[in-house]
């Protein structure tokens, strides 16, 4: 018997022809994708909108349902990733590899779904920077009107170039002492 006969024969590592039912199932996992990014962008929105209109409570709410839709996106994710292998491609595979993988397998809807997601994704993008800088101003002013309040230095107090801690006139000294003692 030849050492031929004991291996299979080599084969090109080509994708089998997806099913139309396994196409389907990854369109409608652009679009549910689509959908929570959607999501997302209300909920940017919302925070906004409480930022400022100073509604602590809606700032919150929009928090834990955005930690909430993040969740559930990162199951999407997974289901998309596991989706790719199915479809040939590795987990790590971009929607436009994995359109060049399937080739003329690929229809207007999965192209128009593309590119909704990819759009959806551009508005989020957009809308978070939004949202930091809004959160990073109202923190600054925050800050500030409390210094003012409190009577503390504009600038928060910081070790000089020598080692030594710079003083400001006026304030309160020696305040950490037990005058108990």
């Amino acid at each position: 018997m030849s050492p031929t006969t004991l291996y299979a024969p080599e084969s090109v590592s080509r994708p089998a022809v997806p099913s139309t039912t396994l196409l389907d199932t990854l369109h409608d996992a652009l679009v549910s994708e689509r959908r929570l990014l959607d999501d997302l962008i209300a909920q940017m929105r919302r925070q906004r909108a409480a930022v400022a209109s100073d509604d602590i409570q809606g700032v919150d709410d929009s928090t834990f349902a955005t930690h909430r839709i993040l969740a559930t996106l990162g199951q999407a994710r997974q289901r998309r990733r596991q989706l790719n292998v199915l479809l040939g491609g590795s987990e790590d595979c971009t929607l436009r590899e994995l359109e060049e993988l399937l080739g003329e397998q690929v229809d207007d809807r999965f192209r128009d779904a593309r590119v909704r997601l990819q759009q959806a994704a551009d508005v989020l993008t957009r809308e978070v920077g939004m949202n930091r800088k809004l959160l990073r101003e109202a923190l600054s002013n925050t800050d500030q009107h409390v210094r003012t309040l409190v009577g503390a230095p504009v600038a928060p107090s910081t070790y000089g170039a020598e080692g030594l801690a710079p003083t400001t006139p006026g304030a309160p000294r020696g305040v950490l002492f037990n005058r108990a003692v």
